[in-house]
């Protein structure tokens, strides 16, 4: 497929210059795989609110203490929007997943509120099956502040919400979308550009890219957000190079950011300059493992900090990672660039 052209638009923090010259380098690569809705394919998702008929527990080891397992349950919620309670500190209050409440993106996203210690650490992974399967008021019962890892990525969670059941309320769906493109620069020839959906429609489009200097190389996917394909793409897990996983397994116990115990060479996609240890997604020559779960674990995830809100229109994201994009999401609001629809 020929590349799509998209505007640029209005620049609202990083290079404009920078932003121009990795966009070209975006423009030029390859669309590995594509998944697009027909132009007059109904919406894939609830024109009402949802929620989940009833409870789900799911359990695996803990991601940054591989010796406890932990375990998260999808459960109902009267109130719009997700929210997380730790259940072992029942005199804190519930923490809404919104980009007010993130506490952190340098290693993985955490989100907190009122105590230091009413935090989820690695949360990502677990709310991007807000936009992705389209569940709108949800609460996140844990027992603690490190979420479960699992052979499967995110597919178990997938599961479980299947299990639970995604109901209607009686509440219409809320949308939100930006009010003219933005383009947002990183500093290593990354960007994320947003730009509204064409003739209103309420829908969410993701041309997502990433190039790395290993076997990852260089990858690209198109696609419309669709529960088949969130479900889909929910088996990619994190990927992370030899050395990285050495250290979480070694001197990384010592620190918290690099205190990923439960990782294994099961449950992440270890890869080297010329290497992987059993990929997944193979699409011709290439395993398209790393930018599915770029674009939909970690992409979407951000988008899931809109609120009560389901973000709609077009995302385009190159080279792009944590950082970027929650960055990118808290500026959309501090410059006033949202609307509803």
């Amino acid at each position: 497929m020929e590349s799509p052209v998209y505007d640029i638009g209005r620049v609202v923090f990083g290079s404009a210059a920078s932003i121009e010259a990795a966009y070209e380098r975006f423009r030029v690569q390859a669309i590995d795989e594509e998944r697009l809705l027909p132009p007059d394919a109904p919406s894939p998702y609830s024109a009402k609110r949802t929620t989940l008929a009833g409870e789900a527990p799911v359990a695996g080891v803990g991601t940054f203490e591989g010796s406890h397992k932990q375990t998260i349950t999808f459960a109902p919620s009267p109130r719009p929007g997700w929210w997380i309670r730790r259940m072992d500190q029942p005199e804190q209050l519930d923490t809404f997943v919104d980009i007010s409440n993130l506490w952190t993106s340098a290693q993985n996203l955490v989100l907190r509120s009122g105590s230091e210690h009413n935090y989820l650490r690695m949360v990502e992974h677990i709310i991007a099956l807000k936009p992705g399967l389209g569940v709108d008021d949800v609460l996140l019962k844990v027992n603690s502040g490190d979420p479960p890892l699992f052979d499967q990525s995110s597919l178990p969670l997938v599961k479980a919400v299947e299990h639970a059941k995604i109901v209607e309320t009686d509440e219409a769906a809320t949308f939100v979308t930006v009010k003219e493109p933005v383009a947002f620069g990183g500093r290593r020839g990354d960007f994320l550009l947003f730009l509204p959906p064409e003739n209103g429609e309420k829908r969410l489009r993701i041309d997502c890219a990433i190039s790395w200097n290993t076997v990852i190389g260089d990858q690209r996917v198109l696609f419309d957000a669709t529960p088949e394909t969130f479900r889909y793409a929910a088996l990619a897990r994190t990927n992370a190079t030899y050395r990285q996983y050495l250290l979480a397994k070694t001197v990384g116990k010592l620190f918290a950011a690099t205190r990923n115990w439960g990782y294994s060479e099961k449950n992440i996609l270890i890869h080297g300059r010329k290497f992987y240890t059993e990929p997944r997604f193979p699409v011709g020559e290439k395993f398209l493992e790393p930018v599915w779960h770029r674009a939909t674990l970690d992409l979407m995830a951000a988008l899931a900090l809109t609120g009560a809100d389901r973000f709609v229109g077009t995302v385009v994201s190159f080279r792009a990672g944590h950082t970027l994009d929650c960055d990118a999401v808290r500026a959309l609001y501090r410059n006033d660039l949202i609307c509803k629809i």
